[in-house]
């Protein structure tokens, strides 16, 4: 080809101009499309965000004028349908999603011996025969059940087995605090029926058949001696103190009340006593924070140390971004306030109304660990515990440490300003509120 046949004429030239000018101006039409979508999707996250205020986690750095307030909490319980939230950590967020779908795996698989188990059975037919079939057994599973008297009435204890005198001033106590907290859930919890979420809010509750027991685990409020005298109760052990803290938290010994079809968790819950423990909200987030954090841990520091470090630690050293130690209160609790949380939740410092749902399962027994030693004795009393059993006073891990008290947890409170103070406050103020906790010192 001769160089005078390479070069384009004016009609050649005006085409490729036009084409190139048309796929320009479709890529920009694209992408502002996108950018659109982009944008309105981040928009309608914000909304969501805003939609329930005062019930997720605050950003602790949003200005102090819009700090919630207790006015706005108290509006905020008034007016909040009584569903409790749903949960953040991802894997618990995936059950819920199953649970709420209208025929979820887990359901089928913890209904399999209940009533409904011919609906929910083994199957034949073409695929949309089943899947129909299949949803119309789950609906009947859940009718049933919705048709059962929800929320549970408290009952009266059973005192009869409680022989000694002793225990009047602990009765007087309890029966205090079983009334102030029916009361509250009836003046800001309503009433509310489980459904589809039935198994996630007994997912926490330790299940003693031989008496008769139903124990909500609290962490961080003497959990792990509760779970061993449950195992002394069910016969797993002679004794309390013969039991390790790796048996107690990482055997499979104690059943799980989510481990029961739909009518033995109800029956469970209808007949057997109901226990939960709880504590101070703050104690229990310092008590949390020094045994995770300021002791070598293999999971809590690489999972949470890591990335709290990361995010609100400026120019951290790389020893400290690589293995996560020596997370300082100041950033924890920057961690749990964030609305943003580079790792989700933990058991450990989850508010008590999301761990046990005190408002939809009404509890027999409410327990403190400020006086749990008294009152954890007088619960096995009520149950016909041998008369030998007394809850064990033994510190499960860092026997060495002090306890978590009042005056440990002011020491940790001065590395905060009262900005920060006034949140965790309001973070935990359902809890403060159900069990009658007093205001701590801001």
């Amino acid at each position: 080809m001769q160089p005078s046949e390479m070069v384009m004429n004016p009609k050649q030239v005006f085409l490729s101009v036009l084409i190139f000018g048309v796929a320009g101006l479709l890529l920009f039409m694209y992408l502002q499309v996108w950018i659109e979508e982009q944008h309105t999707g981040r928009v309608e996250k914000k909304r969501e965000q805003k939609a329930t205020p005062g019930w997720e986690p605050v950003n602790y750095l949003q200005p102090a004028s819009r700090i919630m307030t207790r006015e706005k909490i108290q509006e905020q319980i008034t007016d909040q349908d009584p569903k409790f939230h749903l949960t953040e950590d991802p894997k618990e967020e995936k059950e819920n999603l199953q649970l709420n779908s209208e025929s979820p795996p887990g359901v089928l698989r913890q209904t399999s011996h209940s009533q409904g188990d011919q609906a929910l059975g083994k199957i034949t037919g073409p695929p949309t025969i089943k899947l129909i079939e299949r949803h119309q057994g789950t609906r009947t599973v859940f009718k049933k059940f919705r048709e059962m008297k929800w929320p549970l009435d408290i009952h009266p204890l059973n005192k009869s087995l409680v022989k000694d005198n002793k225990w009047k001033e602990t009765d007087v106590a309890q029966e205090t605090r079983r009334s102030f907290l029916q009361e509250f859930c009836k003046k800001y919890g309503g009433v509310s029926r489980p459904q589809s979420h039935l198994f996630h809010m007994v997912s926490r509750i330790y299940v003693e058949d031989k008496h008769k027991i139903l124990y909500c685990e609290v962490p961080k409020a003497g959990c792990s001696n509760w779970k061993r005298i449950l195992m002394v109760l069910s016969g797993l052990a002679s004794s309390a103190y013969n039991i390790s803290h790796d048996a107690v938290h990482y055997g499979k010994h104690l059943k799980k009340l989510d481990s029961f079809d739909l009518k033995g968790i109800y029956t469970r819950l209808n007949t057997y006593t109901k226990a939960v423990f709880v504590r101070d909200p703050m104690e229990r987030l310092v008590s949390a924070f020094r045994d995770k954090f300021e002791h070598p841990n293999s999971y809590y520091h690489p999972v949470f140390g890591k990335a709290i470090i990361k995010k609100y630690r400026p120019n951290a050293c790389e020893e400290a971004l690589n293995n996560g130690s020596g997370v300082k209160f100041k950033e924890f609790v920057h961690y749990l306030l964030d609305s943003h949380r580079p790792v989700g939740m933990d058991i450990h410092w989850e508010k008590v109304s999301k761990l046990c749902y005190p408002c939809l399962i009404n509890y027999d027994f409410v327990g403190k660990f400020e006086t749990l030693e008294e009152d954890a004795n007088y619960f096995l009393q009520l149950v016909g515990a041998p008369k030998e059993l007394k809850f064990p006073n033994f510190k499960d891990r860092h026997s060495s440490d002090e306890r978590t008290n009042a005056q440990v947890v002011r020491q940790y409170l001065k590395d905060l300003t009262r900005t920060e103070r006034q949140l965790i406050y309001d973070f935990y103020y359902l809890d403060y509120l159900m069990f009658n906790y007093t205001t701590p010192f801001l």
